[in-house]
């Protein structure tokens, strides 16, 4: 608590000697030969003090030193200190570069290692993206390589190490026990740092590393003590969404798992013999970058091998060069750690994140259950209503629509959406009151609030787009789609005294067709890079249930619980880093990247009807830009058959086919790159998927594929065209002689009729009889010149 109260008035000082002009930016300086960490300080404190004139203001400024993956540091500055420091960036000339007709020959420079500043970017906030799930994905999957029926237990110790960088870890839960498990890992090099109500002994076998960080938080919004919510300055979670993340992807099995007793039954994550390394960087569910970047340095620098990331920025993402979770990721990519990150929850097309080819992007999708809780109305009509709700209402009461029940001052229309100070208590005391959506991102819970605070009994809440998402509420309510909103109108505008009930929620398995894809799931295509399909894959993000934090009652309906049940692309997020684990743990000398593509090679198309994934909420069709490869099968991908490589060079090269200039190449790889632009497509990155964003004519796409399947084997390709164009690959099949073989084959798309702006979508699947390696396609047909 000393050290924490000092942080605190230093914070305050430098709050009082900067004033209201500073800034909390980030100072990136890429790559670096310094042999210590300490080193590497006091170079940063040698600039800094250039800038602010005095050693002592200089050590005030500073928050954050980064010195494992990359060297930098975060400091509050003036806007014309930043300016300054900026005005230091190290000139990346490209007058050495060799240019050939045929060929792209790119040329590293040193950086000198003093100043050696790449970029100056202001420090932003980004916002965490917030059982059976496993049960859904993993039996009865018919994998070609014979592993159906196979499944991996609390005993199957794999000693892959996930790290976690979101709200902390609550470690008392039992899905982190480490029961069965072996030594940790020599290789790992991570600390578990103790802190308020969390000490080395919450560390064990199964959290093998825990670290947080908080300065780039409290230097852009104050100190942690002045946001009126409970928090631990450690790693201990008070906000749930960390605890459930990391149980998602590793967690033990826990037998009688629940909410309240909804969704009953054993609860475990995916990879539950992998190993956890929590890094606590979010705080209050907001995430500063300048924390984040703090987190990936040492996760990388720990020995992760995945680093599980359900955070991002507000879309649109506007690029890879001034992005900190990019340039982060792009570091931990080169020291072969996967980033398998969350898509966002934006769910309108063009609003994916975290798009950087060398990050796994996930959206999310339903599993087959839901909850249901249904209105009965005095005409004994029954509505189908969905929620969490554990409350039992016992008995009928009388119905009022919100619209009905204004305060004198406020028009019916606005009451209607139950908000605060808009509904008359003598109007909706003891009855059930019906409120609808103004806007999407409304927050449902917080109407329920409203109408108990004026005495409502229950709320039936109109939400035609979001009903499948089982929101909690602090009243007996439910949410109803239009159709039974019309049903519901009907009854109120005929029955002088209209009631209704509304009963306890019930779960239902096995529902069909599953899975959907979730309404609020961010879709594509990239802003940022077209030619990249993305999201690359989806995985169960909605109604998850996983472990909770008892204190963090402001994400469970202001209930304590162990367990809890929430949705968002940060649920599906590490549902696909525990697959990762699994499939690095039987090939740990594959990279990144080869894992990446398993995944998204062997994902599936179809629901449990064997018809195509749908999307939430009308059940409309679904492309590549909803779903990606497809819906995570995490068995198969252990066995994939072919997978698709790429490394740093192939990365430089995609992106200078994709316009980069010199000095956004250097704020990304911390080197001074020089490229001839154009020479090599950005089409041509040998990406687990096909996408050309603006296909005139003709255009030849190259891929490389690697056998890990039969050694002996030939594939042959099954095309699925798109609409408008022709397809031809050569050779017309792979043959393989060995494991380990490489082979290269041509795609020439021809377009016949154009698409009139708007992307087709198709597909090739290479196949030896045994393996499916299914490649989706995504193309705008331009022209046919």
């Amino acid at each position: 608590m000393k050290t924490a109260m000092i942080l605190h008035l230093m914070l305050l000082c430098i709050a009082l000697i900067h004033g209201a002009t500073t800034k909390h930016y980030i100072v990136y300086m890429g790559e670096h030969s310094y042999p210590t960490t300490e080193a590497v300080i006091s170079s940063n404190y040698e600039l800094l003090t250039e800038i602010t004139g005095v050693d002592e203001d200089a050590r005030k400024a500073a928050v954050h030193h980064y010195s494992k993956s990359f060297r930098g540091f975060s400091a509050l500055l003036t806007p014309q200190q930043a300016d300054k420091l900026s005005s230091l960036e190290a000139q990346n000339t490209c007058n050495s570069c060799l240019i050939e007709r045929k060929r792209l020959t790119i040329i590293f420079h040193a950086i000198p290692e003093r100043s050696g500043v790449i970029s100056v970017i202001e420090s932003k906030t980004n916002q965490v993206h917030t059982t059976r799930s496993w049960d859904f994905l993993e039996p009865g999957i018919v994998h070609p390589g014979g592993l159906a029926g196979n499944s991996y237990s609390d005993n199957d110790v794999i000693d892959v190490v996930i790290g976690v960088i979101d709200t902390g870890v609550w470690p008392e839960s039992k899905m982190f026990n480490d029961f069965g498990l072996g030594p940790v890992p020599k290789r790992f090099k991570g600390e578990c740092v103790t802190g308020e109500r969390f000490t080395l002994a919450n560390c064990n076998r199964k959290i093998i590393g825990a670290r947080y960080y908080s300065q780039g938080f409290e230097a852009e919004n104050g100190p942690l003590e002045s946001h009126g919510e409970l928090f631990f300055r450690s790693a201990r979670d008070t906000d749930g969404h960390g605890t459930h993340t990391a149980s998602t992807a590793a967690g033990k099995s826990a037998v009688n798992a629940s909410y309240l007793g909804i969704a009953t039954g054993t609860a475990r994550g995916g990879a539950p013999g992998a190993r956890l390394a929590i890094y606590k960087a979010c705080w209050f569910n907001q995430c500063s970058d300048a924390d984040l970047l703090a987190a990936f340095d040492d996760a990388a620098r720990d020995g992760v091998d995945i680093i599980s990331l359900s955070v991002g920025p507000t879309p649109p993402q506007h690029d890879f060069f001034n992005d900190a979770i990019s340039i982060a990721a792009f570091h931990a990519f080169r020291k072969g750690v996967l980033v398998s990150a969350s898509a966002g929850n934006s769910g309108l097309p063009g609003t994916v994140i975290n798009v950087a080819p060398w990050i796994l992007t996930v959206g999310a999708s339903s599993i087959d259950r839901i909850f249901v809780s249904d209105v009965v109305l005095g005409n004994d009509k029954i509505l189908k209503g969905q929620a969490l709700n554990p409350l039992d209402l016992k008995g009928f009461y009388g119905v009022i629509p919100g619209s009905a029940a204004p305060l004198p001052t406020i028009p019916a229309a606005n009451a209607s959406f139950c908000k605060s100070n808009t509904l008359e208590p003598k109007l909706i005391a003891g009855k059930i009151v019906v409120c609808t959506i103004e806007k999407i991102t409304e927050n449902r819970t917080a109407k329920s609030e409203v109408v108990k605070e004026g005495g409502g009994v229950g709320m039936i809440l109109v939400d035609p787009i979001a009903k499948d998402v089982g929101f909690q509420f602090v009243i007996p309510a439910t949410v109803i789609g239009q159709e039974e909103a019309l049903e519901l109108q009907t009854y109120l505008s005929t029955e002088k005294n209209p009631v209704a009930t509304i009963y306890p929620t019930s779960t239902i398995l096995n529902v069909k067709p599953a899975p959907k894809m979730a309404v609020f799931s961010s879709a594509g295509p990239s802003i940022i890079s077209p030619d990249v399909i993305k999201p690359d894959i989806t995985a169960p993000g909605l109604n998850i249930l996983a472990a909770w934090s008892p204190v963090a009652t402001k994400g469970a309906a202001g209930r304590s619980v162990n367990f809890n049940i929430i949705s968002g692309t940060s649920m599906s997020c590490p549902h696909v880093s525990g697959a990762a684990a699994l499939v690095k743990a039987n090939h740990p000398s594959w990279s990144a990247m080869a894992v990446k593509s398993a995944l998204m090679t062997t994902a599936t198309r179809l629901d449990n009807t064997k018809g195509s994934i749908l999307r939430d909420p009308q059940g409309s069709s679904t492309s590549p830009f909803d779903l990606g490869s497809g819906h995570l099968n995490p068995l198969a991908a252990i066995d994939p058959g072919l997978v698709y490589d790429f490394d740093t060079k192939d990365i430089i090269t995609f992106l200078c086919g994709s316009g980069a200039t010199p000095e956004q190449l250097q704020n990304l790889t911390g080197e001074a790159i020089c490229c001839k632009i154009g020479l090599v497509e950005a089409y041509n990155l040998n990406y687990p998927s096909i996408g050309v964003a603006n296909l005139r004519g003709r255009v030849s796409v190259y891929r490389t594929v690697t056998n890990y399947g039969t050694s002996r084997s030939t594939y042959l390709p099954s095309v699925e065209l798109p609409w408008g164009v022709q397809i031809s690959i050569a050779p017309s099949k792979l043959k393989f002689s060995h494991i380990g073989e490489k082979q290269t084959f041509r795609v020439d798309l021809t377009v016949k009729k154009p698409s009139n702006g708007s992307f087709v979508f198709g597909s090739i699947t290479w196949s030896d009889g045994k393996y499916q390696v299914f490649t989706p396609i995504a193309v705008n047909a331009t022209s046919i010149y």
